[in-house]
């Protein structure tokens, strides 16, 4: 084989004619997610608090604050007071755990340096699987602890959500998505958040109705928890299901329910939850009263509150995946 001078490899290297080796963001992505299971199961193991609760907790607050503190991959940000204990003349992030327990503070060393650092991920989960385990081992006792870490319920059951969650599949990277109902269906959609609506009071319309026929088989589009299940007057027969991004899918108007499908199921993309129907707008059975269609919601929740956004970005995204 003929060797290639050296200086024609460096011309070719300046101006671009090698190709340049990267690591890609999907790489970059599945590395962090590799990571934060590495460190919630070394918290796991000594204080006996599961590895999907710790994810729970952290999946969370990854979802309330806007960005990763610099220097970590977990989110959990235990407040000032909470960590060095209220009255303790030193309020720095940096916390000796003997002092800080002292003044009934939860700083804790989680990799051995001697040091609580509210910065350092392996401290922090620490910090945070010592105050769960104060209050007991079984699921109850985490309720509690969460409530009183949190004092929300909606927060609470969506941790719950999401451990459940992780401990079924068994991992934290949970990336698929699916369109709601079958690409070779005869449907049609268009975006129609925020359209006035009349029925129950001027309101303005809090999704994206997906118009089928009859029967046509209704899917979950992500991961998630089965939260509500049953009629609405608004909705007709409804089912809600929470997912492990602080997000709320409700799909409404439906002609009837996936057999077997209950309240604290755990779902994934693709599955059947339903059927296309025209439920809704009067007692329970009602229905007719409008053309058949899936209504599609999508509300967040950012620890505080819950609205409603417009899902028609999101279908249509969901859609060209499915698609390819």
């Amino acid at each position: 084989m003929k060797k290639v001078p050296l200086f024609i490899f460096m011309l070719a290297f300046f101006f671009g004619l090698m190709p340049v080796i990267t690591i890609s963001a999907q790489e970059k992505q599945s590395d962090d997610y590799k990571l934060r299971m590495e460190l919630y199961k070394k918290t796991a193991a000594p204080s006996l608090i599961p590895w999907y609760f710790l994810a729970a907790v952290d999946q969370f607050e990854r979802q309330i604050h806007k960005e990763i503190p610099e220097g970590r991959v977990t989110a959990v940000r235990p407040e000032q007071y909470f960590w060095n204990g209220l009255g303790n003349p030193n309020q720095s992030d940096q916390q000796t755990p003997g002092i800080a327990a002292m003044f009934n503070g939860w700083a804790s060393d989680g990799n051995g340096d001697g040091i609580a650092d509210r910065n350092n991920d392996e401290d922090v989960l620490a910090t945070i699987a010592a105050y769960i385990a104060s209050y007991g081992h079984t699921k109850s006792d985490f309720k509690i602890a969460l409530w009183n870490y949190y004092h929300r319920d909606l927060t609470v059951q969506t941790i719950i959500n999401n451990a459940k969650v992780f401990k079924h599949f068994g991992t934290i990277e949970l990336k698929d998505r699916d369109f709601p109902v079958p690409l070779g269906a005869n449907y049609s959609y268009r975006s129609t958040w925020g359209d006035a609506r009349g029925f129950g009071g001027r309101r303005i319309h809090e999704g994206t109705d997906i118009f089928a026929n009859y029967g046509v088989p209704v899917k979950s589009t992500t991961y998630g928890v089965v939260e509500i299940k049953g009629w609405n007057k608004f909705g007709g027969w409804r089912i809600g299901i929470r997912d492990i991004f602080n997000i709320y899918h409700y799909y409404a108007h439906l002609n009837g329910f996936e057999d077997g499908v209950k309240v604290g199921d755990v779902v994934k993309p693709g599955d059947v939850i339903g059927s296309v129907g025209a439920s809704g707008y009067g007692p329970p059975g009602t229905s007719g009263k409008f053309p058949p269609h899936l209504h599609y919601g999508m509300y967040k929740d950012n620890g505080y509150s819950e609205w409603s956004f417009d899902p028609h970005p999101y279908l249509r995204k969901w859609e060209r995946m499915a698609r390819n």
